[in-house]
């Protein structure tokens, strides 16, 4: 019996932590891709939030999970627009207007959501799995990795996709040119302007998309400040990267990992203080950042604003 409590605590572990790793993938890809351009996105906090705001309200109101996800696409490109205004085209502080799209987005999803809803927290259908045959059928890991829906699929097969696009593609080396030399790339006759405002708005995407995942799926409604801090944990997670996105993948999961642990530890009654358990993704972080942080590289032009001719 006790054996059997083992495997199915594992199982559930592990699931848990799939499903917490896929906002954070999907951030930490978008925010590697800025960073990679040279825009520091503090401000992917806000994207996620107001992703999964307008990712729930589009599933509710469509009864479309997929209707949800894109509105949550389009609700994170909404807010990375604002970014790219007034950062990559007029050249304001990054990190002064990404924490006010942060604060900002916070409290207006928020009111929005009291407007909309009052005090009722409305749930969504449970979102339909996709099985992958024989491999699900595994004992323990077939239901943990290979029982998810879609998207989960799709933010793993994201990781091949981008990594060949840094590597093999014209894209992926001018977003690297506007990273460290911006200058050298206007000299080739592409806009830098329009290089990271692409790179922030594919960004917006990936967070909003992220976000909508987080409410849509993970939850299955929408709370102020469900985020918690995932948009931070992506920032994270493509500092730490070194521009792979497979170190992206990796880190997702080990936080995500985490992340269910703290939930995985409270329902099984572990006789350990709570704020001890929810602190062990935080300590993650600065594990990471101490064991990592040191040798991660960043581009060279990262925040600093890109003036044709200036010097």
């Amino acid at each position: 019996m006790a054996d059997l409590f083992s495997v199915v605590f594992l199982g559930a572990l592990l699931f848990g932590a799939v499903t917490a790793a896929v906002p954070l993938l999907l951030a930490g890809l978008g925010e590697q891709m800025s960073e990679k351009a040279g825009v520091l996105n503090i401000g992917i906090e806000g994207m996620m939030i107001f992703g999964a705001y307008t990712g729930f309200l589009g599933a509710y109101l469509s009864n479309s999970m997929w209707l949800g996800f894109l509105a949550g696409m389009a609700g994170g490109m909404a807010v990375s627009l604002i970014m790219v205004i007034l950062c990559v085209r007029y050249g304001l502080n990054q990190i002064v207007i990404g924490i006010g799209l942060t604060l900002g987005f916070e409290g207006l999803t928020a009111l929005l959501h009291h407007f909309q809803f009052s005090r009722t927290y409305p749930r969504l259908p449970a979102a339909e799995p996709v099985s992958i045959p024989v491999l699900s059928d595994l004992p323990v890991v077939g239901a943990a990795f290979f029982n998810h829906h879609l998207i989960v699929y799709l933010a793993v097969a994201l990781v091949a996709v981008m990594a060949f696009v840094y590597r093999r593609t014209q894209l992926g080396l001018n977003l690297q040119a506007a990273g460290d030399k911006p200058a050298a790339l206007d000299v080739t006759g592409v806009n830098v302007v329009a290089t990271r405002a692409f790179a922030v708005m594919v960004t917006g995407a990936l967070a909003g998309l992220g976000g909508a995942y987080l409410a849509n799926v993970g939850a299955g409604l929408f709370v102020p400040f469900i985020t918690n801090g995932s948009g931070f944990l992506g920032i994270v997670l493509a500092m730490l990267s070194r521009g792979r996105p497979l170190w992206v993948l990796i880190g997702a999961f080990v936080f995500g990992l985490c992340l269910a642990l703290t939930t995985a530890l409270q329902v099984a009654g572990v006789n350990i203080p709570t704020d001890v358990i929810q602190m062990i993704p935080f300590l993650a972080v600065m594990v990471m950042l101490v064991a990592f942080g040191r040798r991660s590289s960043l581009p060279a032009a990262l925040g600093l604003p890109y003036e044709r001719g200036a010097r």
